[in-house]
């Protein structure tokens, strides 16, 4: 991951494509990549403003969004946070991120 990964690279609507995983990555897409079918996927949206929309599938199949808020902690830990925790529910760490592609070590 270099230094130089900024906060606005990575806005927009990122999508789990957990076809591509790996043991230690996780993959996600951008809005508008064609995923083959699946029953659902999780997604996370990172507004420019620091605000966060969490995606996923509930129990009954039905889509859920959660609202929160989300910040670049050092160079490559994605922080996500729900509600108004001051404590992240998920650190992620990017080991690489572009306008097609975003990689997270597990």
């Amino acid at each position: 991951m270099t230094d130089d990964l900024k906060a606005d690279a990575l806005t927009g609507l990122w999508v789990h494509s957990h076809e591509e995983d790996t043991d230690t990555q996780m993959v996600f897409r951008p809005k508008g990549f064609r995923f083959p079918p699946a029953r659902g996927r999780n997604s996370f949206e990172l507004k420019s403003d620091g605000s966060l929309v969490m995606g996923g599938m509930a129990a009954d199949d039905r889509r859920t969004s959660t609202d929160g808020a989300w910040k670049l902690e050092g160079h490559n830990r994605l922080a996500l946070y729900s509600g108004s925790d001051s404590t992240p529910d998920q650190v992620m760490e990017i080991v690489s991120a572009d306008k097609d592609r975003m990689i997270v070590r597990r």
